[in-house]
């Protein structure tokens, strides 16, 4: 695995990012689009470089590296997240009722509120997060073999030579 510390100078971070009450929302054909775009309008405006990704059902894992003189990276999940949320609404519909907390905030219920975030330390360590992303889907039982889904940055990894198309 490259050390992406070194090449892309920030510190990398792996995080886990899930909808509201789990809703399956995230690999529909439109949902897909409203995030590949937020996602494109966050990473213009605030960058960072995605490493590795993986978006199921109802949650997204994703490795970053971000700049070294700018490390928020919950201001940039917040505003993936609102980005979102707001075409979601527009377009698709309403999500999970909303519970009384999120009715006076004025929060919808699409995603929840925290998401989980790891340093990775080094080369192992994002090795073994690699891995895991890529192999997420198998482990939901979404897919028999890892090449299977589509909506991950394996496939990436393999015309870079990380992986073979049969790994998993």
């Amino acid at each position: 695995m490259p050390n992406y510390r070194r090449l892309y100078g920030g510190i990398a971070y792996y995080f886990t990012v899930v909808t509201y009450n789990r809703l399956p929302i995230l690999t529909g054909n439109q949902s897909r689009m409203a995030l590949h775009d937020a996602w494109n309008i966050v990473e213009k405006r605030f960058p960072f470089r995605t490493n590795a990704i993986c978006l199921l059902p109802d949650h997204i894992h994703a490795i970053w590296t971000l700049p070294e003189e700018d490390q928020n990276y919950s201001l940039r999940w917040k505003e993936i997240k609102r980005q979102f949320t707001k075409r979601y609404l527009l377009e698709i519909g309403d999500g999970e009722q909303r519970n009384l907390s999120r009715q006076e905030r004025g929060e919808a219920a699409i995603w929840q509120r925290r998401f989980w975030e790891h340093t990775i330390w080094n080369d192992d360590d994002l090795a073994k997060h690699v891995d895991y992303i890529h192999f997420n889907p198998v482990k939901h039982g979404l897919v028999k073999q890892v090449k299977d889904w589509r909506w991950s940055s394996f496939h990436r990894y393999v015309r870079e030579g990380f992986y073979d198309l049969g790994w998993g």
